[in-house]
């Protein structure tokens, strides 16, 4: 079964839960999968040639909430090229703002120019019509587990 890092962004918490309900389906479905609340570049690396899945809230101007920002500061800075890296992410946002999703779209966007292998589609939570963002991502994150080998 896989190894997965599950790497959290979030400002008031929804990302934590979206990521600790993953944690429990992949655990479930016989994977290892361990959550990252406060994530360091040395436990990116951990995942290199495994599997990472990220999760992450968006803040009104588009950034990355701020727990996860030195994980993608350092990545920019340090990592490069990733290749052997697969990932998935689930990207939290709010469609009122026009910068809907855009952490976890900037964090595709640094993956993709890194080489690293999307597994799966991104998936997009719109907090106005999802006010429960794991009704949404327990099905997708079902899903996604078996596209892990």
């Amino acid at each position: 079964m896989a190894e997965v890092g599950i790497f959290v962004g979030t400002m008031y918490g929804n990302s934590l839960l979206v990521a600790e309900e993953a944690e429990t389906i992949l655990k479930g479905q016989g994977h290892h999968a361990t959550v990252y609340e406060d994530p360091e570049l040395a436990d990116w690396v951990k995942y290199q040639g495994q599997y990472v899945l990220v999760v992450t809230s968006t803040t009104g101007q588009g950034d990355l909430p701020e727990n996860i920002v030195p994980l993608f500061e350092a990545m920019k800075e340090k990592l490069g090229y990733q290749p052997e890296t697969r990932y998935g992410i689930i990207a939290l946002g709010d469609s009122t703002y026009a910068s809907f999703c855009g952490g976890g779209k900037r964090f595709d966007a640094l993956l993709q120019e890194q080489h690293a292998r999307r597994v799966g589609e991104m998936l997009l939570i719109d907090a106005s019509e999802h006010p429960e963002p794991e009704s949404e991502s327990n099905p997708w994150v079902e899903q996604w587990a078996t596209l892990l080998n």
